[in-house]
């Protein structure tokens, strides 16, 4: 009996220091303009959803915008446009990587070249 209260006296004070720790999130979302397709919406949400301090990603492909949250503690609004670029779609004011164009799908590259030579919409 001592030893199980010793234990449980253990198993709370591990506990409780987790809850006194504030977490802060943020929220954004990003242009990305030739996330057009479903297979470019899952590749954008798996990947930055695994993303360090990511906590959630929503792709809009009818709005071309991402709504990203994550925890502030862990990363920046710019590393995860960053990390967009680095799969090869363009985020806000961040361009798309080269190396990483090369290694979209055939159906994503066709998406980006139709959408840059479409006229500016307004």
């Amino acid at each position: 009996m001592r030893s199980f209260i010793i234990i449980i006296i253990a198993v709370i004070g591990t506990i409780v220091p987790g809850f006194s720790q504030i977490k802060t999130s943020d929220k954004a979302v990003i242009k990305t303009p030739y996330v057009q397709c479903d297979k470019c919406k899952e590749k954008v949400e798996f990947f930055i959803g695994h993303e360090p301090g990511v906590i959630s990603v929503k792709v809009d492909t009818r709005k071309h915008t991402t709504t990203v949250t994550w925890l502030t503690d862990r990363t920046t609004l710019e590393n995860i446009k960053v990390a967009i670029a680095n799969l090869g779609f363009d985020a806000d004011d961040i361009e798309a990587e080269e190396f990483a164009l090369k290694r979209l799908p055939k159906e994503c590259k066709l998406h980006r070249e139709t959408a840059k030579n479409l006229p500016p919409k307004g």
